[in-house]
């Protein structure tokens, strides 16, 4: 039995749908403009094909199965975007070729990116890394995991949101710039994914502020969904 110094933390994990056990996450990857309306909103040009944006936060950024979401330090402007999440259940050998990308994939589920978006701001107007403004504690709310054996298709289904019961956000999956298997492709390239990472898959249009006392909702049509409140 390996003697620590001190405590280790805990193992972040997500519940997965209809199993008891639960899914040990490693990493999270985010990738960024991969809606073309929403980098629109944001005034970024969407990246060319072969050239997704990727950023991480970290794993113990996670709120998991909703809740609760505490408002962040440091910001007056926190945003919500709304996101499908893909789960890797084996480790990659390597750079995964498009066609076998699908085959690491464990599950899906859905969640928000949460971002304090006036740091960001501040951070590209002097080109400095925005990590702050994204890898925050609570910054990733996340649904239960459902196994790719439960959720079919998902090519043409709705990602959503709305806050106090207002749809805020919206989108056909089939609207992402770059799918499910191109994405695992890329990060392959620079990354050792591992069983366990998790991956943001980008968000729509609609991006807006959060405050106190706002509950959320969020979902997939078909495959599963999770509401939350920000205290």
């Amino acid at each position: 039995m390996t003697d620590y110094a001190l405590p280790p933390p805990p193992v972040a994990s997500l519940r997965i749908a209809g199993q008891d056990a639960r899914f040990p996450v490693h990493r999270i990857y985010c990738v960024g403009r991969n809606f073309a309306e929403h980098a629109k909103e944001m005034g970024a040009e969407v990246p060319p094909r072969g050239t997704p944006v990727f950023f991480m936060k970290p794993a113990d950024a996670l709120v998991p199965d909703g809740g609760d979401v505490p408002y962040p330090s440091a910001t007056t402007d926190l945003h919500h975007e709304v996101e499908l999440i893909v789960a890797l259940g084996r480790d990659a050998a390597g750079v995964v070729p498009v066609e076998d990308a699908l085959d690491l994939v464990f599950g899906y589920g859905v969640g928000l990116d949460l971002t304090r978006r006036d740091l960001q701001a501040q951070a590209k107007e002097k080109r400095l890394p925005w990590d702050i403004s994204k890898g925050f504690d609570h910054s990733a709310p996340a649904s239960a995991l459902v196994p790719v054996a439960q959720a079919g298709r998902l090519d043409t289904q709705r990602l959503w949101l709305e806050v106090n019961g207002a749809p805020r956000q919206q989108a056909a999956l089939s609207d992402m710039v770059f799918g499910v298997a191109e994405i695992v492709h890329e990060l392959s390239k620079l990354f050792a994914l591992k069983a366990g990472d998790l991956i943001f898959m980008g968000t729509p249009a609609g991006v807006a502020a959060l405050q106190r006392g706002d509950g959320f909702r969020a979902g997939v049509d078909g495959l599963t969904e999770f509401s939350g409140r920000i205290v």
